[in-house]
């Protein structure tokens, strides 16, 4: 059936000013935008009052293992995304070979969750591609390579760099999964294994990804103490391979490296100068999200999962991390330091046992347990195999809006999906609506969807999408530009968004009058050539 959407104010995803018009949706495109009447059989949507603006698109998804599970995503759909960029960070889904599936569900349990409810065993992005797709998933999906499965299944999980045998299988697994529709390549240089990585290893895979016009999506070395040489590392493999660059959730972490921030934007300006593309994504709150073991010192990780938590039953060892969290150890990341252990909150478990420490600090971690907080830490990653989710509180509102401004910025939410979750699982774009645009004035209402719209879908080659645009495809989201506000918090985020009245995904009513339709119309968005198509 045609739909007809009526007058709303239509704000392109162009950058354009709004304007009023009408919008007809035939199938699953924009047929036309204008002065259009109603016919007999068309179904008619009133937007009187609203803003009609192309569905957002989220560039740091942790959906991975959860569109397999609850295909329709409501934290995204219900909060105006129709399409979502998984493979984050360097460690997702595939490749995975049957060897290491032990190993590697223990490594990722703590961004994107664990279930024995699916068949692990799909080997590859285009197995893993197909699953999403006969579950019929709510929105649209594109997927990363990740750097740190990509090196599981040439070299393993150990830290030592490869051999030239092993760099070449790299280089061939990254082919094969971008011929399989995959993106770009993602990194995670926090985790492991992709931690255990020089920028050579990295080079050499991002030259193959830039024969596609990929993207190379990286959560940096450092977002603290060094981040100025982490961004000079990144703009170095830039430089050297020509791909394009997208930092993930861009920020400057700890009160003590808030001076730098000026330099940070002036690394952005003189590699853009250079003629490197860079871009980066950001999430409108000051605290962030992640799995807990990111506190342990790097060493702790050496080996994977397992032997992690072989070192966390060694009482010597225990001394140790706490000695190297205290110290500090050059160019690591230490939560601890710019966070501290009373801004550093648990949010998920997998164990029914431990649910108690949900919503708790280390601090309160320490205290509920009757331990030294470093210990009760230790104990529960130890029960928990390492499957704990985090929040971290690192910096302030003035910083948040002054990346947001930036011409390379995209939105996103990058919110793990279990437990008690970041609020930016279920709020992240109407924050940025209601809050920065309606509030704060920090951007325009076209500035903002423009950078929730297609900025995003520019950044990483999506053709057809993230614009109002005849023949262009039905990803619309309808919201009240008066209302809409995130309303989730840090102590109660389980909570879906004011003010999204409409959300279209390929021509499909998925939300109507703020509810769920429960129809799933969203497809696998692959790259051929160059472009990222369905």
């Amino acid at each position: 059936m045609k739909k007809l959407i009526v007058g709303g104010t239509l704000v392109d995803g162009s950058g354009a000013p709004g304007y009023k018009a009408n919008l007809l949706i035939e199938d699953n495109k924009i047929a036309q935008i204008g002065d259009i009447a109603a016919a007999d059989g068309m179904e008619v949507i009133d937007a009187t009052g609203l803003v009609v603006a192309p569905g957002f698109i989220d560039t740091h998804s942790h959906s991975d293992l959860q569109v397999l599970l609850e295909p329709e995503v409501a934290p995204k759909v219900m909060q105006g995304i129709t399409t979502e960029i998984l493979g984050q960070d360097g460690i997702s889904m595939a490749p995975l070979p049957k060897e290491y599936i032990s190993p590697w569900r223990k490594n990722l349990a703590g961004l994107d969750g664990d279930s024995d409810d699916i068949n692990w065993e799909f080997v590859n992005t285009e197995g893993y591609l197909k699953m999403i797709e006969d579950v019929k998933p709510g929105l649209n999906e594109c997927y990363l390579v990740p750097h740190g499965n990509i090196r599981m299944e040439a070299m393993g999980l150990e830290n030592r760099l490869p051999n030239e045998e092993e760099l070449e299988k790299m280089r061939a697994i990254t082919r094969r999964e971008m011929e399989a529709g995959a993106i770009g390549l993602s990194t995670g240089l926090i985790y492991m294994p992709c931690a255990y990585s020089e920028s050579t290893e990295i080079i050499e895979m991002c030259k193959v990804v830039a024969e596609y016009d990929g993207s190379f999506v990286i959560h940096q070395r450092s977002e603290a103490d060094t981040i100025l040489e982490s961004m000079e590392e990144v703009i170095e493999i830039g430089r050297q391979s020509g791909v394009k660059v997208h930092y993930s959730h861009f920020k400057v972490c700890g009160k003590k490296n808030w001076d730098k921030i000026e330099k940070v934007v002036a690394l952005l300006e003189k590699a853009k100068a250079e003629g490197i593309r860079v871009s980066f994504d950001q999430y409108p709150y000051v605290a962030g999200s992640t799995m807990l073991g990111v506190i342990l010192p790097p060493w702790v990780h050496d080996g994977g999962t397992d032997k992690l938590l072989e070192r966390l039953k060694d009482p010597e060892l225990r001394k140790k991390m706490v000695e190297d969290i205290e110290r500090g150890i050059p160019g690591w990341d230490n939560f601890v330091e710019f966070a501290g252990l009373d801004q550093i909150f648990v949010t998920s478990v997998k164990n029914k046992k431990n649910e108690d420490t949900i919503g708790l600090n280390l601090i309160e971690l320490g205290k509920l347990r009757g331990k030294d907080p470093y210990e009760a830490t230790f104990d529960l990653l130890l029960e928990e195999e390492n499957a704990v989710g985090m929040v971290d509180f690192y910096g302030t509102e003035e910083h948040v809006q002054l990346f947001m401004k930036l011409p390379e910025m995209n939105a996103c939410t990058d919110g793990l999906l279990g437990g008690k979750p970041h609020p930016r699982v279920f709020g992240a774009f109407p924050r940025i609506l209601g809050k920065y645009v309606r509030e704060d004035k920090a951007l325009s209402l076209e500035e903002a969807i423009y950078k929730m719209t297609k900025k995003a879908a520019t950044t990483f080659n999506m053709t057809d999408r993230g614009e109002l645009k005849e023949g262009y495809y039905a990803d619309v989201t309808i919201f009240n530009p008066e209302t809409i506000i995130d309303k989730g918090t840090f102590t109660d985020p389980v909570q879906y968004p004011e003010g999204i009245e409409y959300v279209f995904v390929n021509g499909v009513t998925t939300v109507a009058k703020g509810k769920h339709t429960g129809k799933r119309a969203g497809r696998v968005l692959r790259k051929k050539g160059t472009e990222v198509v369905q």
